[in-house]
């Protein structure tokens, strides 16, 4: 468990669109204290890797929620550096890009939402409003985002298996604040809940 710094004014760390509030970490009593250190400074922190994982049953249902929820309750994929402090979202939405008619994308934001029809209803109107706009603006500027960018031109991974269809996927995150086991819950539980939507 963690050890958490309160913040007595929440309202200073909530988002304009009014999606959750943030907490620090007290990074002295961190059980990732060296870790964060060591890698902060390093000039790229970052590490990825490309997984496929089965999709069939969700194949119909928006792939950025369920990647949110699973995102969501882990708590490393909510870390956010911020000032030289390590801050704990509550939540976190999703940034994808929309790809227009005219072949020019922009930028989305979809705020996290259990409930699947409400997620579903927002994300619809947040797509349409993508695709009526010109140019690349950025609807949101808080740190509490996941961005997700879609390439359905390209098949980097075998996507159809019989009758079984896959969705590769390729996560980048700060080492700083997570390392391969964290990555790893996050695949398997992206996993269970694309089988089960």
């Amino acid at each position: 468990m963690n050890t958490i710094k309160n913040i007595s004014d929440k309202t200073n760390f909530s988002s304009p669109l009014g999606v959750g509030g943030r907490h620090f970490i007290d990074i002295s009593a961190w059980k990732r204290r060296e870790h964060f250190e060591v890698f902060r400074n390093f000039d790229e922190p970052l590490f990825g890797i490309t997984v496929r994982v089965e999709c069939s049953e969700a194949y119909k249902i928006a792939k950025e929620r369920v990647s949110m929820k699973a995102a969501n309750e882990i708590e490393e994929f909510r870390y956010r550096i911020e000032n030289d402090k390590v801050v704990c979202y509550d939540s976190v939405g999703a940034g994808p890009t929309v790809f227009r008619e005219d072949e020019t994308y922009g930028c989305a934001y979809m705020p996290y939402n259990q409930d699947i029809e409400t997620f579903m209803m927002q994300a619809k109107a947040e797509t349409e409003r993508v695709k009526a706009e010109r140019g690349l603006k950025f609807p949101y500027a808080g740190e509490d985002i996941i961005h997700y960018s879609t390439l359905p031109w390209a098949d980097f991974t075998s996507t159809c298996d019989g009758e079984k269809m896959w969705l590769p996927v390729d996560i980048h995150v700060n080492h700083a604040l997570m390392d391969g086991f964290h990555v790893g819950k996050y695949v398997e539980r992206y996993q269970e809940l694309l089988k089960n939507p």
